[in-house]
């Protein structure tokens, strides 16, 4: 057997949902993230924009780096926790990042060491373009969303890389199969794609409800609608999830959660409790407890205005902010269903 062979029979063993073997080359594309950067689509996520010629090429990275190892966990929940508030599939367990982490620490523990092999272990914030590397290691291909689509789990793999300085035979990659089709596209609540395989960060939901650090544009919080954290229209939407099944990982499992005003009146020592070792965390409670304002604004009762007026004397100027938007937003229904009486 074959060191990719055994590769991909120890990464199945782990729980590894998908792997995929690729040269440590510039992937196509990679001019365009200049051009990206360029329009400010990143947003506020400045660290995007700190030496692209690094991202864009493995080598650059890790001038060591012979060949690349793409690994995935689905994140798909085919069904959702019964409580207030979506928080987005990948987010609903235990983080991806050490999950993914501890699995590709163990892959390469296996195989690459014993083969006397270097390795570096890559997840998400590592300066690496994962989507199209994954796309060259035969995983899928980007979207007109621009996630990966794998041909049986859909847009849900969650990716992690193994750079070593091994050559291990790379396997093809794989080619569009998105076609005439713009679900996706057509999907988004606030059509953050200026065109197909292109995201403006700044308008999508995603984006504003995670890494945007303050006060959410006025114009959005509408169109957050129920979602706490994330938002997975684009990919719910997808004709690939005809194969996606339920994430066997149980880590990813959805973690029972309190009702949104009990977790408003939650301090920082409470939310660091509950949320430590969750892609939540990293929000900390400012972000979160903003995102839980805007979710009661929209879908929020008479029964929260209690809550709401109690977070709007918050000591976070951005929780009582997005508290006293909350608070308008039920008052209006309020009155525009009384008038209706």
């Amino acid at each position: 057997m074959g060191k990719a062979s055994e590769l991909k029979e120890a990464a199945l063993h782990l729980g590894f949902d998908a792997i995929g073997i690729t040269a440590a080359h510039v992937p196509p594309g990679a001019s365009y993230l200049k051009e990206w950067l360029s329009l400010s689509y990143q947003g506020e996520m400045s660290w995007m924009a700190r030496r692209p010629e690094i991202r864009s090429d493995p080598q650059q990275y890790d001038s060591l780096a012979k060949t690349i190892i793409v690994a995935g966990v689905t994140s798909h929940q085919t069904s959702a926790p019964s409580r207030r508030g979506r928080i987005a599939a990948y987010a609903q367990g235990l983080d991806y990042h050490e999950i993914l982490r501890e699995k590709l620490e163990r892959l390469a523990q296996s195989t690459l060491v014993p083969w006397g092999g270097q390795f570096r272990v890559c997840v998400d914030s590592s300066p690496l373009m994962e989507k199209p590397l994954a796309a060259m290691a035969g995983l899928g291909w980007q979207g007109k969303n621009t996630l990966l689509i794998h041909a049986q789990h859909g847009p849900w793999l969650m990716l992690g890389s193994l750079l070593t300085n091994l050559e291990i035979s790379p396997d093809s990659p794989s080619h569009d199969h998105c076609g005439t089709c713009t679900r996706c596209l057509d999907a988004c609540p606030t059509q953050a794609f200026p065109k197909p395989y292109v995201l403006d960060a700044r308008r999508c939901l995603a984006y504003l409800t995670i890494e945007h650090p303050g006060s959410i544009p006025e114009e959005f919080r509408p169109l957050i609608g129920d979602r706490l954290f994330g938002c997975d229209e684009c990919l719910d939407v997808c004709p690939w999830n005809r194969h996606a099944q339920q994430s066997r990982e149980l880590q990813l499992s959805p973690i029972p959660r309190a009702d949104l005003p009990e977790m408003l009146a939650w301090d920082d020592t409470r939310f660091r409790k509950e949320f430590r070792n969750t892609p939540i965390f990293r929000l900390k409670r400012s972000r979160w407890l903003r995102n839980i304002c805007i979710v009661l604004g929209n879908i929020g009762t008479e029964l929260d205005l209690p809550s709401l007026e109690q977070a709007s004397r918050d000591k976070d100027p951005l929780v009582r902010e997005h508290a006293l938007w909350g608070i308008q937003q039920i008052r209006d229904r309020l009155k525009t269903e009384r008038a209706r009486i």
